[in-house]
């Protein structure tokens, strides 16, 4: 993917801030097809050849391999702990997470409306793209490759999720790892919010006071940044108990 500029697709794409090459190693695959790629993070806000028949097909993959993932790691797990345990993992807030991490944003092809507005930021659209880029994986390299590329990404989650703690909302069990070891429960601050009225970005800061550390979350609302935040905290605190 060449680097974009805005007179020569008239203001229909946000400018690529980074090179096909760095692309490539964030995602960990080289496409046979680079045209899939394209089409993988085209938003339908650009006309009629976008990335809407990948991510249904990218739905149905991600959900297959989370869900063989947890049922070979956790031989013992009930199936609506399974269950619960893929919906965590496969939801919105998640995809966004690991595409923000694969600084999916800054390679969007959006439409003048969404370009105006902020789309390359939004939970809803990054969630779509990176389900998309997964299909474009299995088209063009079969399952294994996708199955790589999918389980490289979602290692660090994959390791900190468990059975016991997945049905509850990650600052509830936040505050319930905390109490049970007699630590003093944790704060919440916002520390910057952009974005128009009706599409805002929230990061939030997590403040667990007896390691003296600060764990940082966004999402469209605070409720889903604080949330965010409170998983950053409780994975880290769970690796190193």
């Amino acid at each position: 993917m060449t680097k974009i500029n805005k007179h020569q697709h008239s203001g229909k794409s946000r400018p690529v801030s980074g090179s096909k090459q760095r692309l490539i190693d964030s995602l960990g695959y080289r496409f046979s097809d680079p045209s899939l790629v394209d089409l993988a993070l085209s938003h339908r806000s650009v006309g009629a050849n976008n990335n809407e028949r990948l991510e249904f097909l990218g739905d149905s993959i991600v959900n297959f391999l989370i869900g063989e993932s947890l049922y070979q790691r956790f031989p013992d797990a009930r199936e609506g702990e399974l269950s619960q345990m893929r919906a965590a993992l496969v939801k919105g807030q998640t995809l966004a997470q690991i595409a923000r991490g694969l600084d999916l944003g800054e390679y969007l092809h959006l439409g003048p409306g969404e370009l105006k507005s902020g789309g390359y930021r939004r939970e809803s659209i990054l969630a779509d793209a990176l389900e998309a880029l997964i299909a474009a994986i299995y088209l063009d390299g079969g399952l294994p490759s996708c199955r790589e590329a999918v389980m490289r990404w979602y290692e660090p989650l994959l390791q900190s999720i468990c059975p016991s703690k997945s049905n509850k909302d990650a600052k509830s069990s936040l505050q319930e790892w905390l109490q049970s070891r007699k630590q003093p429960l944790p704060s919440y601050r916002i520390v910057k919010q952009t974005g128009d009225d009706h599409q805002q970005v929230f990061e939030v800061e997590c403040d667990i006071s007896h390691i003296n550390a600060r764990f940082k979350g966004t999402g469209s609302s605070r409720r889903v940044a604080e949330q965010q935040a409170a998983a950053v905290a409780l994975d880290r605190l769970c690796n190193n108990d």
